[in-house]
């Protein structure tokens, strides 16, 4: 069964097409989800302007609000996105002490030099973990930044437009990489998020939500 909405074939049982949201009827026709919502019939909402349809889904988006906002992810940057630093590191340290050895260079000089490029790494590794914390509701993505200073910002999942992702040749073994969110936000168009573990799951989760969250508020270019 095809969708009349946007033709694509339907889920075999489904009661909304899997692409724009419309909900089908028991005979296996399409009910129009913007009327629905309205609680107007499919006559009168036709009879509305793009102005008039748009308040009606407005103020019945509103009484959705009351529905309970669920965690769905939290997270950070992960030491696996570091994976080139330690490994450079590692070599580094293996080149001081055969570059110590052929230049009778004291022990005790080699060590500090390899322990200062290990401080560096690990106090690089802090910062990263310590300034961003990413959260995720059925709602809301919340993003906070900073370490003395710490700063909270918000975007609704319903203004995300596109999630994208990025990985490096290391990390796609890892499974790690970033993740790019546009939203129409104005504080906040696009937010990069580095050093996600599990990058690609947690790109669909959010993906998914801000699809689910469009669909459940009934907010589709053909209802408005």
């Amino acid at each position: 069964m095809k969708c009349e909405s946007c033709g694509v074939e339907a889920v075999s049982g489904a009661k909304f097409c899997q692409e724009c949201g419309r909900r089908f009827v028991n005979l296996g026709g399409p009910l129009n989800v913007s009327a629905e919502r309205s609680g107007l019939s499919t006559s009168e909402e036709d009879a509305l302007g793009p102005k008039e349809k748009f308040q009606s889904l407005a103020e019945n988006a509103q009484l959705d609000d009351s529905i309970p906002e669920e965690q769905l992810w939290t997270g950070g940057y992960s030491a696996k996105a570091m994976l080139g630093i330690w490994l450079s590191n590692i070599a580094v340290s293996v080149i001081a002490v055969i570059l110590g050895a052929m230049m009778e260079i004291g022990v005790l000089l080699v060590l500090e030099m390899i322990a200062v490029f290990w401080f560096i790494a690990m106090m690089v590794l802090l910062y990263r973990k310590l300034h961003v914390h990413y959260q995720l509701t059925s709602q809301r993505f919340i993003h906070k930044s900073g370490i003395l200073k710490r700063v909270t910002d918000r975007i609704e999942v319903i203004d995300i437009d596109d999630v994208t992702y990025a990985q490096g040749l290391l990390q796609r073994l890892l499974g790690v990489g970033t993740i790019k969110i546009t939203s129409s936000d104005r504080s906040h168009p696009e937010l990069w998020l580095h050093g996600i573990d599990g990058v690609q799951r947690v790109a669909g989760i959010i993906d998914d939500i801000r699809r689910q969250e469009r669909r459940r508020r009934g907010l589709h270019i053909e209802a408005i």
